[in-house]
């Protein structure tokens, strides 16, 4: 078991202790931008590097999750020519520490399944980055719009290194002993980091343990609404925690049309001709088999293949981005009845 120790100290300290960590990390966490939100005077939330303390927005959470900083929207994999390829470069030699709340950093467990863990071989441009990473944790000391963080499990985590708690006293938790050294001349503390016990919005998540059940569900009349009602636009996607759709693309130079990059683009099962297959054929053409594809898979799909639990953590971002106010836990509240309703009309009690 990890012991800790707790540190004290002022905002003016905590600058100097992120100048002492830029000699080995690259610091990441959530930084508000001026009116760059989606309308007009409103801000946006994003994952951006950092070099002060307040610089840090701690008080909302971010608009966009802590996975862009591992899987960017876009990325260069690889440059070819006619007989040659390079794969491309990480930016400097530095590690990176990442702040994040519990739920943030419990999605990069979900992460780390689909690239590293389905299949016999991991994917390399995620891994040389996912090596570098320790997380700082950001404590949870309000409740946010739409999370239910504790249904789901996302509430406590184990994977940082330290955790910090904001405010006009910072107080610091080291875990992981090669961050000690950085405090040594610091107050010590016995402060401890919290987690959040109970989220006003509770969630009763669905769980399909039967493939009667789940075949029955893609029939079932509960998704009709949402061709009317959703746009298909991927918002929910871009912004959850745990999606990890993409699409390669090869860009062929204009001056020599030899020589070009391959590129990996962050991408949505929300979106047309996303399972656009040869031959032009897509298999869900309608909204409503997007929006139901989506939602089993995060509560069917990925536990069938991990056996790890549902495929969210919780956040409450997509409900947040939606434009036309679809909410997710309300969409598993509906997916939960009709579970009970083909469970009665099949006369099927919890069997597997």
């Amino acid at each position: 078991m990890k012991t800790s120790k707790t540190y004290r100290l002022k905002a003016e300290g905590m600058d100097e202790l992120f100048t002492e960590l830029e000699q080995k990390y690259i610091i990441y966490a959530p930084v508000r931008v001026r009116g760059g939100g989606r309308y007009a005077k409103q801000d946006l939330i994003l994952y951006r590097p950092v070099y002060r303390y307040e610089e840090i927005e701690y008080a909302e959470r971010s608009t966009y999750p802590m996975k862009e900083v591992l899987t960017p929207i876009t990325q260069t994999l690889f440059y070819f020519t006619e007989d040659e390829y390079r794969e491309s470069k990480m930016k400097g030699e530095k590690d990176i520490l990442v702040f994040g709340r519990a739920c943030d950093i419990n999605s990069i467990k979900i992460q780390d399944q689909i690239y590293l863990k389905n299949g016999d071989i991991e994917d390399y441009f995620y891994k040389r980055k996912r090596d570098r990473i320790k997380f700082a944790l950001m404590e949870c000391k309000d409740q946010f719009d739409g999370c239910f963080c504790c249904s789901v499990g996302a509430n406590i985590t184990d994977m940082h290194s330290i955790a910090v708690s904001f405010g006009e006293n910072v107080y610091v938790e080291v875990v992981d002993d090669d961050f000690n050294a950085y405090f040594k001349n610091c107050q010590l503390s016995d402060y401890k980091i919290k987690f959040p016990k109970e989220n006003e919005l509770k969630i009763n998540y669905p769980v399909i343990d039967n493939i009667v059940i789940a075949n029955k569900l893609k029939k079932h009349p509960m998704w009709d609404e949402f061709d009317d009602r959703c746009i298909a636009c991927g918002s929910c996607t871009v912004a959850c925690s745990t999606c990890t759709c993409f699409e390669t693309t090869d860009i062929v130079y204009s001056q020599n049309e030899q020589v070009g990059e391959r590129r990996r683009t962050c991408s949505s099962c929300m979106l047309d001709e996303f399972d656009k297959v040869a031959g032009g054929h897509s298999f869900r053409t309608k909204t409503s088999e997007k929006y139901r594809y989506k939602i089993l898979h995060k509560v069917y799909g990925h536990g069938a293949r991990f056996h790890t639990g549902p495929m969210c953590v919780g956040c409450g971002r997509c409900s947040a981005r939606c434009p036309e106010l679809i909410s997710y836990p309300e969409t598993l509240n509906k997916l939960s009845k009709a579970i009970e309703e083909i469970k009665q009309e099949e006369g099927i009690d919890d069997v597997k």
